[in-house]
């Protein structure tokens, strides 16, 4: 039997940690992490494969993420239609989809039909079929989405912002592949991904919902237990990083445009770097907090040039990206750059205000119980402390980690990661 420790106060007995999530590896090296609640009777739950695009070649770049996205087509045991009726007929859901570093899947649905849908969930990882007149009309949607990418000035300018501030680094290479990418990549492909790199060793699943944590157990235990790979590989280790040495400077043309989306950035901490907190608090007041914080102020509300402007702070298992976009009209998007320029130097030259900073604290603090009114977010809470090793307590003191951040910390961090001299900017439309 499993037991979940209980060394905590009680007052925060309902937030997720090591008083009510049971933690456990299987043999072969799955990890479980479960919680119940049964306030409810439907289950969620998801996770990922140690496996993503960091293992695509160059000429096959979209295999890992072609992949999983075909993992449903068909199985040994259920045929296409098969699976998508059982889904059906119990309004339940299940969803692969790739990415950088990690495989993600996802499902939900009633209590009574969790062994039903987890034997799809097994059969779907461990035997995919990838019969070719469902993996040709998957290419077709793949090669449809990616020819809509580039006509999508948003997408564009990220696609190409990634390409500068993370040059020489897998990270600049767009999962989804491009389209002669895609269409290298053959049902053969597809087979021998799978086979190579799916596997049970660093696989997470994450339960929460109406049952008891020992049958959750029992029940992956009786259809992943004794899943091996032999061959699959250790997870690929990142090459290190080099920040932007100089301001660099793209324009994107796209006939047919009435808006350009701008973004200007440069790399950002990693999830589990010392400062992330502090960037997270510096970006909320920066161009996130209210009306979109001092960014939205200055550029929207206040010199009326843009449709849209924020700053968003994207992080991960390697560093992540520090970013302020913008969606303006072509005349004034040279404007629009001066005045995001000066804010952000702004921002690394002057302390945030205390009363900033406790405003964007207690915004902080407050959205955590929200997040975790549902059982999809308390799974998906659950497995970011798996997936950045935050550790199973992390919620219940999360309070006074966010309360310690000082103003000092925030500028200190900002001017670690954003120098006004050395920043990527994009703009993607029909530039002037």
């Amino acid at each position: 039997m499993i037991t979940p420790s209980n060394h905590l106060s009680s007052h925060r007995d309902s937030l997720p940690s090591s008083t009510n999530i049971n933690r456990l590896e299987l043999p072969n090296g799955i990890v479980m992490l479960i919680k119940s609640n049964f306030n409810n009777p439907s289950i969620v739950f998801n996770g990922y494969l140690q496996v993503g695009s960091l293992a695509d070649k160059d000429d096959k770049l979209g295999l890992a993420n072609f992949t999983a996205s075909s993992l449903l087509l068909g199985s040994k045991d259920f045929d296409y239609q098969t699976i998508y009726e059982k889904l059906e007929s119990a309004a339940a859901n299940l969803s692969f989809e790739g990415g950088t570093h990690v495989t993600s899947f996802g499902g939900r649905c009633l209590a009574e039909d969790f062994e039903m849908l987890i034997s799809l969930f097994s059969n779907a990882i461990r035997y995919p079929q990838f019969p070719s007149e469902h993996v040709e009309r998957k290419r077709a949607q793949l090669l449809t989405n990616l020819i809509l990418r580039s006509q999508d000035t948003a997408e564009m300018a990220t696609l190409n912002f990634d390409q500068i501030v993370f040059a020489n680094h897998p990270y600049s290479r767009p999962e989804e592949g491009y389209i002669e990418t895609i269409q290298n990549i053959s049902v053969t492909d597809l087979v021998q991904f799978q086979q190579k790199y799916y596997g049970p060793k660093g696989m997470v699943i994450v339960i929460v919902g109406a049952i008891d944590p020992q049958m959750a157990v029992d029940l992956i235990t009786r259809y992943l237990g004794n899943w091996e790979n032999p061959q699959q590989p250790a997870p690929i280790c990142l090459p290190t990083l080099s920040p932007l040495k100089k301001k660099i400077q793209k324009k994107v043309f796209i006939a047919g445009k009435s808006q350009v989306d701008l973004l200007i950035g440069t790399i950002g901490p990693a999830r589990k770097s010392p400062d992330y907190l502090a960037a997270a608090l510096g970006n909320s007041i920066l161009g996130q907090f209210g009306m979109m914080g001092r960014i939205g102020e200055v550029v929207r509300e206040k010199a009326g040039l843009a449709y849209y402007a924020y700053s968003s702070l994207s992080s991960g298992i390697g560093p992540g990206s520090w970013v302020v976009a913008a969606g303006v009209a072509p005349q004034n998007l040279k404007k629009t750059i001066n005045l995001i320029t000066r804010e952000i130097r702004r921002f690394v030259t002057e302390k945030v205000s205390q009363e900033e900073l406790s405003d964007s604290q207690a915004n902080f603090i407050g959205r955590l119980p929200i997040s975790l009114e549902s059982n999809l977010g308390v799974a998906y809470a659950i497995s970011n402390l798996e997936r950045y090793e935050l550790g199973l307590n992390y919620y219940t003191h999360y309070d006074e980690l966010i309360n310690s951040i000082t103003v000092d910390q925030v500028l200190e961090t900002a001017q670690r990661y954003l120098d006004p001299k050395r920043l990527a900017i994009v703009a993607a439309g029909s530039l002037e």
